[in-house]
């Protein structure tokens, strides 16, 4: 869902889950910062290695000009803007530390009093949020998104073509509701297990007569995520051949392993896009509105944002599966899809992996079956509240509860009841007993009437990413900060020359710049810079806000090209699979698409859904203010 989790932009990404097997590969980050220290010119290695040093000190003596020359409240706000803007590029002090400083600095330099500032770190969106996540860790802890992902790639089939559809569809339905890292992390060995068994069942085809009727043992997962990739390089070791064909073939397998492992990360960071809560810049957008214009009358809710981004997601995840396949699979849709052909050795293995997979998981629990309910409770709560075209349960249930009650109220409802309702059936005992059955009945005395919730405390406080709890609420502080200090103001003054140029195109250009910054910096901190100033720029050309907020929202999420750029990159690259290279020249037209997919959303349905060809009322009376 929201990522991320950690800090992964500190050269290639440190670490992962304390107890996760992909840690062990991830540490190997570590070496690559000292050999970059190592291969510099030793006239700068000095500096490199005070890098953060001098980054952390000077930055803020190098602005200080700016609040001494410029004695307004608008210049202290930039000051501690920029100075924050810095760190959290550069990541020289962690992002959740530094989204802290407004806590501090605004009191200090009169910009904002402290009461006001704090009040930011908890507000509505915070709470949708961190709902949202609670949600989002019950289905990790009864396994229900390994259970989902499993019986969808059994439905669809292991053919190459419609392997890669399974595991993108499944990807980015889980990184709708669950965090992009956590789906990936839960992905990756999964789509590792089904490479290794394909790559397996080739060898001994190629090297031993198969014997009739023998089946492929089931692959242990948490064994392959330990283990990487090295079946697959022992098997391209082991064929080494002077047969063209043969060098074809392994040359064919290998594009086919970097592409099923790309699509999973891709399908990731394009899945969180379609809800409100999926991934961080969306909820940075839900907050700013709310904080930027509070007479909008909660324009961005769960079910506009889904009637939005839905579309196109569903877009660009078409469209990033047929860029992967005719990248790493050829245009041969006879052997991708296998149009008319029976099942290989090789597919048949792969379809028992998944389902002994799915065997072990056995039926659902009591537990998984309340935790689906109380999912669909809260989708069905987010769409029906204020559809818009009919009232909804808040304004008919309660008065007035179209003003009072927010999406954050159904998220937290949700979230309590998993903390109350118990994980296994409750056992009603009777309060005589016989004497024949003593044993049982002492045994039963013992076992409580409820058992223990469906989560618990202390599995949240462990799984859940307080960092980006904080990270959020810095940028909520520094938004409501700018617009009541006046800097927002002046900065959209200083834009409306820009209202010459059509508003398509100051849109476009917004998409595909937000897109190359956040390949190098968390999304998260991306769209809480520019969101305010891309509101500035709608206020002074006059245009709607979202029609330049939007894009830059979506973009902050297509973070394709470097394997530093998000954590389920990341992830995908410590297996081994691809390189670099790969990535980048994926990433690039994945790039082109999201901003072609998204103009285009915003220019079509996105303009009768918010009405973006119109200058509200709600954005020119908040800015007078």
């Amino acid at each position: 869902m929201l990522e991320p989790f950690f800090h992964w932009r500190q050269a290639t990404g440190i670490q992962v889950l304390a107890n996760s097997p992909l840690s062990a590969r991830l540490c190997t980050g570590v070496k690559c910062v000292s050999s970059v220290l190592s291969m510099a010119p030793t006239c700068l290695q000095p500096l490199l290695r005070y890098r953060s040093f001098a980054i952390l000190f000077l930055t803020p003596l190098l602005l200080l000009p700016l609040p001494l020359v410029v004695p307004t409240k608008e210049a202290r706000c930039a000051y501690i803007m920029i100075i924050m803007a810095v760190y959290w590029c550069t990541e020289v002090i962690p992002l959740s530390v530094t989204s802290l400083m407004p806590v501090v600095f605004f009191p200090l330099l009169g910009v904002q009093t402290s009461k006001k500032v704090c009040l930011q770190y908890l507000n509505s969106t915070v709470m949708l949020f961190f709902g949202g996540l609670i949600v989002a860790i019950s289905f990790e802890q009864w396994n229900l998104h390994k259970r989902i992902a499993l019986r969808v790639l059994l439905i669809l089939g292991v053919k190459p073509a419609l392997l890669m559809l399974g595991f993108m569809l499944v990807t980015a339905f889980l990184s709708m509701w669950i965090s992009n890292t956590a789906t990936t992390a839960m992905m990756v060995p999964i789509v590792q297990a089904v490479l290794d068994e394909l790559d397996i069942t080739e060898h001994e085809l190629t090297t031993v007569e198969p014997a009739t009727g023998q089946t492929n043992a089931a692959i242990e997962l948490e064994e392959k995520s330990k283990s990487g990739s090295t079946a697959v390089s022992g098997v391209s070791n082991e064929q080494v051949t002077d047969d063209p064909k043969s060098s074809e073939e392994t040359k064919r397998r290998k594009s086919i392993c970097k592409g099923m492992t790309l699509c999973v990360c891709y399908a990731a960071s394009i899945g969180g896009t379609a809800t409100l809560t999926g991934t961080g810049p969306n909820v940075v957008l839900k907050g700013q509105m709310n904080q930027l214009y509070p007479d909008s009358n909660d324009i961005v809710d769960f079910a506009s944002w889904f009637g939005f981004s839905f579309p196109n997601m569903v877009l660009m995840l078409t469209l990033a599966w047929l860029w992967l396949q005719c990248s790493f699979m050829g245009l041969n849709i006879k052997k991708n899809w296998g149009c008319g052909t029976q099942k290989t050795d090789k597919e048949k293995a792969a379809y028992s992996v998944l389902k002994a997979e799915m065997k072990k998981l056995g039926p659902m629990s009591y537990a998984e079956i309340n935790v689906l309910l109380l999912f669909i409770l809260l989708v069905l709560l987010w769409f029906s509240r204020n559809p818009g075209f009919i009232k909804g349960w808040a304004s008919i249930l309660f008065k007035g509860g179209e003003k009072y009650i927010t999406d954050s109220v159904p998220a937290m409802f949700v979230a309590l009841l998993l903390f109350v309702l118990p994980a296994h059936k409750p056992k009603c005992i009777g309060w005589n007993t016989s004497t024949s059955d003593s044993e049982q009945t002492e045994e039963d005395k013992k076992k409580q009437f409820f058992s223990p919730p469906l989560l618990e405390w202390n599995v949240v406080q462990r799984k859940m990413p307080w960092n980006i709890v904080l990270l959020l609420g810095g940028g909520f502080a520094l938004a409501d900060a700018s617009a009541n200090s006046g800097l927002s103001a002046w900065i959209g003054r200083q834009m409306t020359p820009l209202g010459s140029i059509p508003p398509w195109a100051i849109a476009s250009v917004i998409s595909f710049i937000t897109a190359v910054c956040t390949e190098c910096t968390s999304n998260v901190a991306t769209a809480t810079l520019f969101l305010p100033v891309f509101s500035s720029l709608a206020e002074s050309i006059r245009i709607h806000p979202l029609y330049v907020m939007l894009p830059g929202t979506l973009s902050a999420s297509f973070a394709f090209m470097l394997p530093v750029a998000t954590p389920p990159n990341a992830i995908v690259f410590s297996y081994g699979h691809i390189r670099v290279l790969d990535m980048v020249k994926s990433g690039l037209v994945l790039n082109i698409i999201g901003v072609c997919c998204v103009s285009l959303a915003i220019n079509t349905w996105g303009r009768p859904m918010f009405q973006l060809d119109t200058f509200p009322a709600w954005a020119n009376s908040t800015r007078s203010q």
